[in-house]
């Protein structure tokens, strides 16, 4: 789509799929580097090609605002100002940040058929990617991700879930639909005192949609650089 000024307007979506995390991200890298527009599957293929002007969306501050509140990287302590909800409004009770020098979230993965993990040979550093699928999340975004432990006999794999641009760039292994069976964090600051045994509603850290999840709480270690915090029977909404 073009304005009155002849510029190209992103759709204001935040699909992550271009490998930035909103649209006015992704506009101010191809004011620099038009070229990179190609990375937008939503724009018409004729836009691409004349590198027009890129222009954010008039609707996107909402989805940067819908970010802000949930995540500290945006703007710190925001979640606090403007209260512990996510893109939809909904409550959450934490948010499950990053181990130190991570690149994402770690997640315990299967694949719905195991045999997966020997048959591609999967070996930690390798970037893959997949779907959660059915009760485990259910998340309609293709996740990728960078693998730090594999375990052969079951096929059960841990991995750190990032944004797409590493696959788009290096290539990468396609795990097809996988289960979700666990997420482990730090926990910087939450809206209550967390316990074992409790279900919560909690904000990955870095989630492209910015939903909540829902997990049961079966692990508690306080570390230097915060409380370890492991969730377990996931899913969203």
């Amino acid at each position: 789509m073009i304005n009155s000024r002849n510029e190209v307007i992103l759709p204001g979506l935040d699909c992550g799929l271009c490998g930035c995390k909103t649209c006015e991200e992704f506009s101010g890298l191809m004011k620099r580097e038009p070229d990179l527009m190609k990375r937008c599957l939503h724009l018409d293929k004729s836009l691409i090609s004349s590198k027009i002007e890129p222009a954010v969306p008039s609707d996107a501050q909402i989805a940067i605002n819908a970010c802000t509140a949930a995540c500290p990287t945006c703007s710190e302590n925001t979640s606090l100002k403007e209260g512990w909800v996510d893109s939809l409004g909904r409550d959450f009770d934490f948010i499950l940040d990053l181990f130190p020098n991570e690149p994402g979230p770690r997640e315990t993965i299967l694949p719905h058929n195991p045999l997966i993990t020997i048959e591609m040979n999967i070996q930690p550093g390798d970037i893959l990617i997949g779907r959660p699928l059915g009760m485990s999340c259910g998340c309609p975004v293709t996740h990728c991700g960078v693998v730090m432990e594999v375990d052969q006999r079951t096929g059960v794999i841990v991995w750190c879930v990032t944004g797409p641009l590493s696959a788009r760039r290096n290539g990468f292994k396609d795990l097809g639909y996988y289960s979700a069976e666990a997420y482990d964090g730090i926990v910087l600051r939450s809206k209550s005192e967390l316990k074992i045994g409790y279900r919560y509603w909690f904000m990955p850290h870095r989630c492209m949609l910015q939903w909540r999840h829902s997990g049961l709480v079966n692990f508690l270690k306080q570390t230097p650089e915060g409380l370890h915090v492991r969730v377990e029977g996931l899913f969203i909404g």
